[in-house]
């Protein structure tokens, strides 16, 4: 089959010819038909995060059942699938057994232990696989398997409360979609852009007001939810400011900076600084359920397999708007 490999460390991809796997135990085999580009491929390809090179990338992957091992009994060929970033875990430690499976120290990942979705073909663990609603294509399902899964699990970690409000930092490949879930879920929703090409767009997302920085929320009246999906360490503390008393930053994106809160906003307004990855299953049910009540779209750009290499480097300069997806 064909895939798109990363030979080794900071080595630019390759689309080239390579085994075509076989389900094992407890597995489905997948013909991919759409598999997004996250820009946490780029921190595994500069060698960012721990994993064995040659490597095949891609953990927002979906397609279609092809072929089921022996003693799976929950899937069947034909079924529309995708997985998300956790394939398997040990089942047996603390987390496993509180339900916590993302904090297992024997976790395996999509695209890092295991093979990612950027191939012709992918297995992936039968019950680590969820089902695409009818309705929902498949270019449109897979950034929802990391970007609209971190965001809408974000939101729904922060623990909104009717007639609170939401804002948005960086508006880019998960933050498109954090501001069309937030108005899904019924919340008056404000995006923090340093960019005003966008903000037309923006409010066609259905944000209802666009600012510029903390000093601009705090002016139009402050939040209650901040979902950071910025990298920039410097911005997520400048929104601070734009917090009302009892207010959540949510951290969704990743700086080597440290971040800095002040006592006075953190003790003063009691404010609460809270980490998040996706948070549970049921989050991705909900959010693949609004993408196919039409209430949230990705914006995307696609590209064909062979493709690969052009659209990870559209990744990395920044370019791609919003999430750069390979079809098969």
């Amino acid at each position: 089959m064909q895939a798109a490999v990363v030979p080794a460390v900071s080595s630019a991809w390759q689309v080239k010819d390579v085994p075509q796997p076989q389900p094992g135990p407890n597995q489905v085999l997948v013909k991919m038909h759409a598999s997004g580009i996250c820009y946490t491929d780029v921190h595994q390809t500069l060698g960012h995060l721990p994993g064995p090179f040659p490597r095949i990338l891609g953990h927002e992957p979906v397609g279609e059942i092809v072929a089921v091992a022996p003693d799976v009994t929950t899937r069947k060929v034909g079924d529309r699938v995708g997985t998300a970033w956790i394939q398997s875990t040990c089942g047996r430690c603390e987390w496993c057994q509180r339900g916590r499976r993302m904090f297992c120290p024997y976790m395996k990942a999509t695209g890092m232990a295991a093979q990612g979705g950027h191939a012709e073909y992918m297995p992936m663990n039968a019950d680590a696989t969820y089902l695409i609603p009818d309705r929902v294509s498949y270019e449109q399902a897979a950034p929802i398997f990391c970007a609209g899964y971190t965001v809408y699990g974000g939101l729904r970690w922060a623990d909104p409360q009717p007639h609170e409000r939401v804002a948005v930092l960086g508006i880019g490949g998960l933050g498109h979609l954090a501001v069309q879930y937030a108005k899904a879920a019924g919340f008056e929703t404000i995006a923090v852009s340093h960019s005003p090409d966008k903000d037309k767009m923006i409010r066609e997302l259905g944000a209802d007001e666009v600012v510029r920085d903390g000093k601009g929320l705090a002016a139009a009246g402050g939040v209650d939810v901040i979902l950071s999906t910025s990298n920039s360490t410097k911005a997520m503390a400048d929104s601070i400011q734009g917090l009302r008393p009892d207010g959540r930053l949510v951290a969704m994106g990743v700086d080597a900076e440290p971040l800095s809160v002040s006592l006075v906003d953190l003790v003063g307004k009691r404010i609460r600084v809270i980490g998040s990855q996706q948070n549970g299953p049921e989050y991705l049910y909900e959010a693949l359920d609004f993408v196919a009540q039409g209430k949230v779209k990705t914006v995307v750009e696609t590209y064909s397999l062979a493709e690969a290499p052009k659209a990870y480097n559209r990744v990395v300069e920044g370019k791609a708007r919003f999430r750069a997806v390979l079809t098969m």
